[in-house]
């Protein structure tokens, strides 16, 4: 089993390039992406946590 800490990190590390590979211009902007997609991320995180306990 993978420790929450763990994953968490990793999560945080992956944004992180993602967002670091488009402000470098290697990826296509994820802002407006993010802008227009951020309360799904919400709701798929929030059940995602319910679903967990």
């Amino acid at each position: 089993m993978i420790k929450k800490p763990f994953v968490g990190a990793v999560v945080l590390i992956v944004l992180g390039a993602l967002f670091l590979l488009s402000n470098l211009g290697l990826l296509p902007r994820l802002a407006p992406l993010f802008a227009q997609w951020w309360p799904l991320i919400l709701i798929v995180v929030g059940v995602a946590m319910l679903l967990r306990r």
